[in-house]
């Protein structure tokens, strides 16, 4: 083993203690930050030791980081140390696929990203694990910065052995519900576009709807929604420099590629405007985006009545029941409507109903939210404008938002997802298909 690696090994010993050990104010934020992770997982061993690894790093005392702290209790740290340490920072999360093995470690490609790692073991344990790791596994691990080419895992792999394409696509699913703020931690670029994607299609909606809100019938605003698609797509062909008026040919001639070429391309992402803009524009060197198609959700689009909310973080929300809660707020007597309580309730446990639709309701409802909430809640003393937040956390909703499901996607993801369709539509029936592998690609 490296000399390197060792010293990475011994570094991060300590650092563990240290942490582990600590009393005050560093024990107070690793409590605190356990309990919000705890919310979202099972809480068995493995996601624990991820926890303890990645408060290390991510966590925050104040203004500083664990690692901060460790290095300011340390003053003998040499200065090859604390730059390792303090790159230790740019640790993250990923799902990687075995593209290679190693001597001494293995090449990992990060599926979210495309991007690829030489990651080394640091541990005679991991040493063990990482011997019986073959080509084309998946792993879900973290990694930290060993030098600037060389990596070494930080804390446990959650093993996932060889998959096929529509399984990796689930996996992806998988990892985009439960590591959002993971989702290109390696790739700041990919993540910029994903969020001006979401601002651009609120701009969009407004521009379209008249409004960022709008309540119809479910199988009204199902038609509304796809003419909203046809539109965005269009713009996205213009915005590339291209004629919507003309043929595909033309284009491809335009573009210098086949008319075969980009037929079987736009095939093979979905067979849209968007995706053929994309594909037009495939021979850049810059990685691409395509933005994820948004359908209304199935079990809404024979529902009497639904809101869609459009935000230009929050992203998009659809809600069958928003005039019926507003419809509360406005009563007289709020519990003389059936099932009023039910639904509060509903609305604070649900996590599909976020802090920003909370938000806009006690902006337009102020008085009514706080004296509902005082009965509900049995307290009198509630005030909306100074508990609202503390409550909301309490019922385990984030108070900023995460990437939305409507930011755009890279490329090689949105590929994935229409290989993974291909693939087990040859088998299943078409409606399960959907059901399995659209999970964390498309709204539905």
């Amino acid at each position: 083993m490296d000399v390197i690696v060792k010293r990475s090994q011994t570094l991060k010993q300590a650092l563990v203690d240290f942490v582990l050990d600590a009393e005050g104010e560093l024990a107070k934020a690793l409590e605190v930050y356990a309990a919000a992770q705890l919310r979202r997982g099972n809480g068995d061993s493995t996601q624990q030791d991820l926890i303890i690894d990645s408060f290390i790093t991510e966590g925050k005392v104040g203004e500083k980081s664990p690692i901060d702290l460790f290095i300011a209790s340390n003053a003998d740290l040499s200065a090859s140390d604390r730059n390792l340490l303090n790159s230790w920072h740019r640790s993250f999360i990923g799902l990687f696929s075995i593209t290679q093995i190693l001597p001494d470690g293995l090449e990992l490609m990060n599926w979210l990203t495309a991007k690829n790692y030489i990651v080394k073991p640091n541990s005679n344990e991991k040493q063990k694990e990482v011997s019986r790791f073959k080509l084309g596994d998946i792993l879900l691990t973290r990694i930290s910065p060993l030098t600037d080419s060389e990596w070494i895992f930080s804390g446990p792999s959650t093993f996932l052995g060889k998959l096929g394409k529509p399984k990796i696509a689930v996996a992806i699913g998988n990892f985009k519900d439960n590591y959002k703020n993971h989702l290109y931690s390696d790739a700041p670029d990919l993540l910029e576009e994903a969020w001006q994607s979401v601002e651009q299609y609120h701009q969009q909606f407004v521009e379209f709807f008249g409004g960022d809100e709008i309540t119809l019938p479910g199988y009204q605003l199902n038609k509304k929604i796809a003419q909203f698609q046809e539109i965005i797509s269009e713009k996205y062909l213009k915005a590339a420099g291209l004629d919507t008026s003309k043929s595909l040919d033309e284009m491809a001639a335009e573009a210098g590629i086949g008319e075969d070429e980009i037929q079987a391309a736009a095939k093979e992402v979905g067979v849209d405007s968007n995706a053929v803009s994309q594909m037009l524009n495939s021979k850049s060197s810059k990685q691409k985006m395509v933005a994820p198609k948004v359908d209304l959700p199935a079990e809404l689009k024979k529902a009497e009545q639904v809101t869609a909310i459009s935000h230009s973080r929050w992203g998009m929300i659809f809600l069958p029941t928003y005039t019926k809660f507003t419809n509360i707020l406005l009563a007289d007597d709020w519990r003389s409507i059936e099932g009023a309580e039910k639904l509060i309730r509903h609305y604070l446990e649900n996590q599909s109903i976020n802090a920003y639709i909370w938000h806009r309701l006690a902006k337009q409802y102020p008085a009514q939210l706080e004296k509902v909430l005082q009965d509900i809640l049995e307290s009198p003393e509630f005030n909306l404008s100074t508990d609202l937040d503390n409550l909301l956390q309490q019922s385990g909703k984030p108070l900023e938002p995460e990437l939305p499901e409507i930011a755009s996607v890279p490329l090689h993801l949105h590929n994935l997802f229409q290989e993974a369709i291909t693939e087990v539509n040859k088998s299943k029936p078409k409606g399960k298909v959907q059901k399995q592998v659209s999970k964390g690609f498309q709204r539905g």
